[in-house]
């Protein structure tokens, strides 16, 4: 397996094209944006440059990475000799099988189809393309260059040979996979959501304000971020997503959105990518300004 296609230019996508170009496989980034493209290149080497100056890798490390990585804006212009498809698109079903009937058209027969999915149905997916055994889930973390896991979740279609792979090739590019079964939210996003979701009712029900209740969650549970911070860093339409494809999968009101959630997610307020959520940031940086005050 030597050429891999990545399909989303967003922060997902230019992780996982970062991550096995460093890793010396051939990468086809692809997004209808050009625009995207430029810059999911620009931070993939602003990236690099990170690990350079951390003595992580050399500066001839950066380039070859960089050079392992080609652009397109066409699927079918790359597709013709993918080992494997990674696509990390928008967490919009409709998107994903749309994104999944062209992968299964326009890649060899043996290519593997995977999805970025943190959340949707690998079996729905599957079903849409003519080789479900070959579709499989392999959810990064984010950030993708720095986070060890991957979950890797098999459809109720997907071979032992397929899973078996995606196994092995994860573990090649640094990786800790872990099986997990296809429900919905698969372990972390099933775990985690939910305590992003509490966190932020009792936000809403005026229990502690952001500062107070991300400072609980780390040093009374030495969690690296605290719970409001880290939605922010997802995005909270992100969250939002996840949570109503738990609530519609489960069928369960204990995965219900916060209304708290739900209003800023409509009024625009996404967490960092847009500059506000439960934090105000500085505009193209990661660093937190304030808390904001919620009444």
């Amino acid at each position: 397996m030597k050429n891999i296609v990545v399909i989303g230019a967003g922060t997902m996508g230019n992780g996982i094209a970062h991550v096995f170009a460093m890793n010396s496989f051939n990468v086809n980034l692809v997004d209808i944006s050009q625009a995207a493209l430029d810059k999911a290149l620009a931070t993939i080497s602003k990236n690099l440059d990170r690990m350079v100056k951390k003595e992580k890798i050399t500066e001839a490390d950066k380039t070859a990475t960089l050079k392992k990585i080609n652009t397109c804006t066409d699927l079918k212009d790359c597709a013709g000799t993918a080992d494997l498809i990674v696509e990390a698109a928008t967490e919009n079903l409709d998107l994903k099988l749309k994104i999944f009937r062209q992968m299964d058209e326009l890649a060899p027969e043996n290519c593997i189809l995977a999805t970025n999915t943190s959340s949707i149905s690998i079996t729905q997916i599957a079903a849409v393309t003519k080789r479900p055994e070959k579709v499989i889930g392999m959810h990064f973390m984010n950030p993708v260059p720095v986070m060890k896991l991957v979950e890797v979740i098999r459809g109720y279609a997907t071979s032992d040979e397929v899973t078996n792979t995606t196994l092995a090739l994860s573990k090649t590019l640094g990786k800790v996979p872990t099986e997990v079964n296809d429900y919905p939210g698969f372990v972390a996003n099933r775990i985690l959501m939910p305590m992003i979701n509490e966190a932020i009712i009792t936000l809403h029900e005026g229990v502690a304000g952001v500062a107070e209740i991300d400072t609980v969650m780390k040093l009374g549970m030495a969690h690296p971020m605290g719970p409001l911070q880290l939605a922010d860093f997802i995005g909270l339409d992100v969250c939002l997503s996840i949570l109503r494809v738990m609530q519609d999968g489960f069928g369960n009101s204990k995965y219900a959105p916060c209304p708290l959630l739900v209003n800023m997610v409509t009024a625009g307020k996404l967490g960092r990518k847009s500059g506000e959520g439960f934090y105000q940031y500085t505009p193209g940086s990661r660093d937190v300004v304030v808390a904001k005050a919620f009444v």
